[in-house]
């Protein structure tokens, strides 16, 4: 059987995503401005992180788990003990579950607050950050392979970074103020006008 999954597949998926949200955030560059630009890019490359974290299996040879040891159902046991932390994180699992969410929750309000319509977008966001976390859970309670536990205080800690992400990023609009980068359309000087 083919393994897949470990820290290095992880790393490469990481890379793998950095580029190509890298890519897109030059493509938004002209038409955004940077700090909206960085910030779109910014929140799909974290996304993306997050599902890399969660979903690849720790190690690239889990085995198979038997259907009789296979959860059921979602732990209900709101903040019961919970393992040490994984790779080369020295902190707690909870302590990570809810810093993997900060970055998402932090560029999300960047993200929109160019536009008018970014005071309903990013409350709208911060519930999508939460039906993500949920639907990984449930993704780990059903694909018993990736020897993953599904866990409610999981999405409990997940969102409680999505939201301490957005009170950063909401200190963080007096000073990077994005709708004040706007593009440059091609503006010809006065003195051209009028030419024949």
């Amino acid at each position: 059987m083919v393994g897949f999954g470990g820290t290095g597949v992880m790393l490469l998926g990481v890379v793998a995503a950095a580029i190509a949200c890298g890519l897109l955030g030059l493509a938004l560059l002209r038409p955004l401005g940077w700090v909206s630009a960085a910030s779109i890019a910014g929140f799909l490359w974290a996304v993306a992180v997050i599902g890399l974290v969660t979903l690849v299996p720790t190690s690239a040879h889990t085995g198979i788990v038997p259907a009789e040891t296979r959860m059921t159902t979602c732990s209900w046991d709101i903040g019961g003990p919970a393992p040490d932390g994984f790779w080369i994180f020295e902190s707690g699992q909870r302590t990570l579950n809810t810093v993997l969410f900060v970055p998402a929750g932090a560029l999300l309000v960047l993200a929109v607050a160019r536009w008018r319509a970014g005071w309903l977008l990013a409350p709208l966001g911060l519930l999508g950050l939460a039906g993500y976390s949920a639907l990984i859970e449930k993704t780990q309670l059903e694909l018993a392979r990736i020897d993953r536990a599904c866990d409610v205080t999981d999405i409990i800690d997940n969102t409680t970074g999505a939201v301490v992400g957005a009170v950063i990023g909401l200190c963080l609009l007096p000073v990077l103020q994005p709708w004040r980068h706007r593009a440059q359309h091609g503006s010809r000087p006065s003195s051209v006008r009028g030419s024949s």
